[in-house]
């Protein structure tokens, strides 16, 4: 994995955020949302022991990214909120983040 560069890290345009989410998602009807400034899913698991270890997997994608979502765990659930604060908006990073959130389920 090669680190995402902080020249990715210029808020999109409105356009530039519609068509990166429809990439992103394909025909996925489950897929990332835009909810209140940032992309935002939530994935569900069947044990907490599922969702820790995607939450862990995760980190290691976030740290070695340098780009850190907000993240609300449950027993059987975790809700990850992308953004980037430096640039008050949402960015490329997101959108390169998520993806690599949704390859680790693939």
């Amino acid at each position: 994995m090669t680190p995402i560069h902080h020249a990715n890290r210029r808020a999109l345009s409105a356009t530039e955020i519609v068509t990166q989410l429809s990439q992103l998602n394909g025909e996925h009807a489950n897929g990332w949302k835009l909810i209140d400034g940032a992309l935002e899913k939530k994935f569900s698991f069947n044990t907490f022991h599922h969702t820790i270890g995607f939450v862990n997997a995760l980190a290691f994608i976030a740290n070695r990214e340098e780009h850190h979502p907000d993240l609300a765990v449950n027993y059987g659930s975790c809700s990850v909120r992308f953004n980037t604060h430096d640039v008050d908006g949402i960015s490329v990073s997101d959108f390169l983040c998520a993806s690599k959130v949704d390859a680790l389920l693939s």
